[in-house]
């Protein structure tokens, strides 16, 4: 077997199911999960509709390379919605579509990362997603952990990293908005890294797959892509972006998202996806076409998640200090004492599931930046957000 798989850590859920396992929650309560970010807010029927209609073709092996109109779809969305000039992302060398950004993380960095190079880096925020983890350790390379805290605004200090780092350095990813801190990254912090990335000789992979869930409607978080094309960029040398109809479109089901960037680099990981085995079916592109084309229902679906916070904050802010975030649907929540402790409280009391801070952190010389701190994803029912909310209240009142 190859031996990083024993350097797996297991996923933050299992650990919370074994949390969980020897406690029992009041039966006269409702049990109400805030923890895993999957939506709930009903998919568009067009969406659902389009897929169905494309049942038939079923029957039929798809590309790798996706069709010629998935392709299309992605690159003029990202166009419209990062105001990039028409023509600007070319369809047939710049797009992939993937089976949602998590497959397509973790397969870009076994397609990158060069085992063989001398101690190689994956660098990546703390806390992050696990599977940029996963990815670096079973391509062969090191996780580098960049703390993001309240003193460092939740965003990686990139010239904190000393420039032996960066030269060891092969990928970086970045996530904005940030799961879970909900950190929006500025087009001047991306063109910062984008900098360091030609002067080390690296690749950035940006996970963009919350980026139409943010708070200001008239402040849309930046892309990789946007920034890229401002500095002169045009070819988006080193740059990679994912992006997800999870999210966007409530339809976390479909697995679907597609990769953009660098034409060369995308030439080289479309090779690697042929061997991988990881087309995409034809009905879902049918029905992802489709969601590309239309925006009024990610404008809805956003308002609902701000409704959302809305109303939870303020219940909230009685009893605990709330940052509310500028993108994304978590709160990244601080909490008296500790975190592991204050989940199972919390569950054995008031049969509510959220997920310990520190489960989705790594311990580095600074400590670990998860400690003392819940994430509470607001996927649930306005009317289970709001409920959950005056439970906490009381639960932290009762402490």
């Amino acid at each position: 077997m190859n031996p990083a798989l024993g350097r797996l850590v297991a996923y933050p859920f299992e650990r919370l199911a074994a949390l969980k396992a020897p406690l029992t929650p009041p039966p006269s309560l409702r049990h109400i999960a805030l923890s895993i970010g999957e939506p709930k807010h009903p998919p568009p029927p067009f969406v659902i509709q389009a897929l169905q209609q494309a049942m038939g073709e079923l029957g039929s092996y798809p590309a790798t390379k996706g069709l010629p109109e998935t392709r299309v779809a992605a690159a003029r969305w990202l166009e419209r919605r990062f105001t990039l000039p028409a023509g600007t992302v070319d369809a047939e060398r710049m797009v992939l579509p993937v089976n949602g950004t998590r497959e397509a993380l973790f397969a870009f960095v076994q397609a990158v990362v060069d085992p063989t190079a001398p101690a190689p880096l994956v660098l990546m925020p703390n806390p992050c997603y696990q599977i940029y983890e996963g990815a670096a350790f079973l391509a062969g390379a090191e996780p580098y952990y960049l703390n993001t805290t309240a003193e460092n605004a939740y965003l990686p200090d990139l010239d904190s990293v000393s420039a032996d780092t960066w030269q060891r350095c092969q990928v970086l990813f970045l996530c904005s908005p940030g799961n879970p801190v909900g950190a929006v990254m500025s087009r001047d912090y991306l063109q910062r890294a984008l900098q360091l990335a030609e002067q080390h000789d690296f690749v950035i992979a940006a996970d963009e797959c919350y980026s139409e869930l943010y708070d200001d409607e008239l402040q849309p978080p930046a892309s990789l892509l946007q920034a890229a094309h401002a500095m002169g960029n045009t070819a988006f040398r080193r740059c990679m972006v994912f992006h997800s109809l999870s999210k966007r479109s409530s339809v976390p089901g479909l697995r679907s998202g597609f990769v953009a960037g660098c034409p060369e680099l995308m030439a080289q990981f479309l090779l690697y996806r042929t061997y991988h085995g990881c087309a995409m079916p034809l009905p879902t592109q049918r029905a992802s076409i489709v969601a590309w084309n239309d925006d009024a229902h990610v404008t809805a679906n956003r308002a609902l998640y701000r409704e959302k916070y809305d109303r939870v904050v303020p219940i909230l802010s009685e009893v605990l200090d709330v940052e509310r975030p500028a993108g994304g649907f978590y709160l990244w929540q601080k909490v008296p004492g500790d975190d592991v402790a204050f989940t199972a409280g919390l569950f054995a009391t008031q049969n509510i599931t959220v997920v310990p801070g520190s489960y989705l952190a790594r311990e580095t010389a600074q400590g670990n930046p998860g400690t003392g701190r819940i994430r509470l994803s607001l996927v649930a029912s306005l009317d289970e957000c709001v409920e959950a909310a005056h439970r906490i209240r009381e639960f932290v009142t009762r402490r």
